[in-house]
């Protein structure tokens, strides 16, 4: 139950960033918020996969060393994102400075992984949950405040830079507890395997988004970014479940996986189901009355996010069987998605969207069929 509250403050400040954006910007504004945003949840996805790895690894070795692998990581993904600056403006339109601080935002972001995975391979379920607030609140809190007072993009990054940075200075206080076996550290390989995985999934997802900004006018990628809450909001509902399985996945349950599987597929198909009753409404909600025209759509947005939702469960349980190319299903997928959108389907938003419900299906029978064959679960 802890997990699940600290899961759902996650999600809804994560919601309320794009749904105070859409209150406060103009749709050229909130395309480029939605597209900073989807660029630090996948320069970020690194946490997640050093936190899969940690976890899995302490699962099997308890007490296991953690090491430096964190704030090497940290480092890494940061040095990336800044590597985009000279580029931001003339690819995606974004200012400069704004990547910049999204590099650091990220570094102190992804760190973060390393405390999150020894509690969570550990089973010190509660302990996790205030640590996954903490690392929402500081993830998510700046952006609120600043588009609240009306800081515009560039302030809102600012705000939410300072806020982020934070999180690994509360982490480090409040989990000082020494690791008791230094015989079985984690290393580079296992942690490359799953930032790779995690990395791959959260692409695939967010891909659509940042073609739309590529081709598709100003005012339609902000719309289509309202899209993309729904879809999201989907993938992450059932986070808790994953977050539970993973411990038990490592020690080989297949039961564990069965079960995980299950309770996400039915989670998504209630709210593909409630997304094609009340569409309009779900739109209206994600982005203000201006999209509520747009409800037609709803359903295919949730059901897009109910099948990375499955996929990301099938991700982990590879991760956790130490499959050696979990990822690569993931990564044909978001080519795929690419070339069929650049260069096959029209630009249009409709288009778009129809090419990342058709990715996510091909992307989880890959992945499903790859699981099916493993013989690490037992």
């Amino acid at each position: 139950m802890a997990v699940a509250v600290a899961g759902a403050v996650t999600n809804a400040l994560g919601y309320l960033v794009p749904v105070l954006g859409a209150r406060r910007l103009s749709a050229s504004d909130l395309g480029a918020l939605a597209t900073v945003l989807a660029i630090a949840a996948i320069a970020g996805v690194p946490g997640t996969g050093l936190q899969i790895a940690v976890a899995v690894h302490r699962a099997r070795h308890p007490g296991a060393a953690a090491g430096r692998i964190g704030w090497l990581t940290a480092v890494v993904c940061a040095a990336v994102v800044a590597l985009l600056a000279p580029v931001s403006r003339p690819i995606l339109d974004l200012p400069p400075v704004v990547m910049l601080l999204l590099a650091v935002y990220t570094g102190a972001t992804v760190v973060a992984g390393r405390w999150l995975g020894q509690l969570q391979g550990d089973s010190r379920f509660l302990q996790l949950a205030v640590s996954m607030a903490v690392l929402a609140v500081g993830r998510y809190g700046g952006f609120v405040v600043g588009l609240a007072l009306g800081a515009g993009l560039t302030g809102s990054v600012l705000i939410g830079t300072l806020t982020a940075l934070s999180v690994p200075v509360v982490l480090a206080v409040l989990h000082r507890s020494p690791t008791r076996s230094f015989h079985h550290g984690i290393t580079a390989r296992q942690v490359t395997t799953a930032c790779s995985a995690t990395l791959a999934m959260l692409a695939v997802s967010y891909a659509d988004l940042i073609l739309a900004r590529h081709l598709l006018p100003a005012s339609t990628s902000g719309a289509y970014a309202v899209g993309t809450v729904l879809t999201k909001g989907a993938l992450w509902a059932p986070q808790v479940v994953t977050v539970l399985a993973l411990p038990r996945l490592a020690q080989g349950s297949r039961r564990a996986l069965l079960i995980a599987a299950g309770l996400v597929a039915g989670c998504g198909a209630v709210l593909v189901a409630a997304s094609a009753v009340a569409g309009g409404l779900a739109f209206r909600l994600a982005g203000g009355p201006d999209y509520t025209a747009l409800g037609r759509y709803a359903p295919v947005f949730a059901l897009t996010g109910a099948l990375y939702a499955l996929l990301f469960v099938l991700v982990n349980a590879q991760v956790a069987a130490g499959a050696r190319w979990p990822s690569a299903p993931l990564w044909a997928a978001t080519a795929t998605l690419v070339v069929a959108a650049e260069w096959v389907v029209p630009h249009s938003f409709a288009a778009i969207m129809w090419c990342a419900a058709g990715t996510a299906a091909l992307a989880l029978a890959a992945t499903a069929f790859a699981v099916t064959r493993s013989t690490n679960l037992n």
